[in-house]
């Protein structure tokens, strides 16, 4: 069969999960990927009360939908950043606590790891986020940065994440970074950097093609360098060289959707990506997981574009070669001699 279609639900939070799952049946999905935000999955209340899980699941099942995968992004992202007033607005109040700075990232470490406990205990085998990273505002290197200043910022995410990756492996769970911008690892060479620095078996990717192509990465060429570490595939389009000249990569501290900017993401199918060659290389290195849209667009309503943004991917996936086409040229049996 072809790899099953599903909805991430970190842009749906505002919706409870009792609408969104009979919606995203309704849309043409096959599962989703819960955020552990909103009421779509509690991390917290699933380690108190099992049976928070089993509602969850019935939940689920009741409209046709499967879960193979959680995500935890907002409290990732605090674990290694420099803390500012905007996390409190995306962490958990537990882990805000009093806002001091170090407080927070310790906590959030704690949280993420009871997100591996409890994905374990909901039958959950990949938890995606962010990592967060002390070393991001540095990425255009003035005042000159040295390597080996950056190399303390690989080293401080290493010695985070390794006890967590540990927790990780003790539930038998794997982290999936989604790489990308703010985070530890936002193209290849960073993403080689990250995986090198915390050399864990757990520690693995989530790939999503939208956050390297704008930036000029091959995001191809990403699948087949890290063949081994994709444990989870977001599908998410956007398209760039369409603004008018004003905005340029970095954003120019403007919002999406404004009409000046140089990039801006896409409902799946309407952007540059290159979706057949992506499906064509998850089917080169292997990958059998879900194809899971994150749908964004700020131009479009997002019922419509998370529709046919199912139904692109439903066109275009297809199952990988069960042989050689050619092998049915060659000949079985010698041919006959004489006359």
């Amino acid at each position: 069969m072809p790899r099953p279609i599903t909805l991430f639900t970190g842009q749906w939070a505002d919706l409870p999960l009792a609408d969104l799952a009979p919606l995203a049946r309704q849309m043409g999905y096959d599962g989703l990927e819960l955020a552990c935000w909103g009421d779509h999955f509690d991390v917290q209340a699933a380690l108190r009360d099992p049976t928070h899980l089993r509602r969850t699941r019935d939940l689920l099942e009741a409209n046709n939908l499967s879960c193979v995968a959680i995500s935890n992004h907002l409290v990732g992202q605090a674990v290694c950043d420099p803390i500012d007033e905007r996390h409190q607005q995306i962490v958990p109040a537990h882990v805000w606590g009093d806002g001091d700075p170090e407080g927070v990232r310790q906590r959030a470490a704690q949280e993420m790891m009871d997100t591996a406990r409890a994905a374990a205990a909901f039958g959950v085998k990949v938890v995606n986020g962010f990592t967060g990273s002390s070393v991001w505002h540095t990425l255009y290197a003035f005042p000159p940065t040295s390597q080996a200043y950056w190399d303390r910022g690989f080293e401080d995410f290493a010695a985070r994440w390794r006890p967590i990756m540990d927790i990780f492996d003790a539930h038998d769970v794997n982290f999936g970074l989604e790489v990308h911008p703010t985070e530890i690892a936002f193209d290849i060479a960073s993403a080689q950097r990250a995986l090198e620095a915390i050399s864990h078996s757990r520690f693995g990717l989530n790939y999503d093609p939208s956050h390297l192509a704008y930036q000029g990465v091959d995001y191809v060429k990403f699948l087949r360098d890290f063949a081994d570490r994709i444990v989870h595939v977001h599908m998410k389009d956007v398209w760039w060289g369409h603004g008018n000249g004003d905005v340029g990569v970095f954003g120019g501290h403007t919002t999406f959707g404004d009409p000046r900017r140089y990039w801006d993401f896409r409902s799946v199918g309407r952007g540059d990506v290159r979706f057949e060659d992506i499906l064509v290389a998850l089917n080169d290195i292997g990958y059998r997981g879900p194809l899971s849209v994150e749908w964004e667009d700020a131009r479009m309503d997002r019922v419509h574009g998370a529709t046919e943004s199912a139904a692109f991917l439903r066109r275009l996936d297809f199952e990988p070669a069960g042989g050689a086409f050619d092998a049915a040229f060659a000949r079985t049996n010698p041919a006959p001699t004489g006359g």
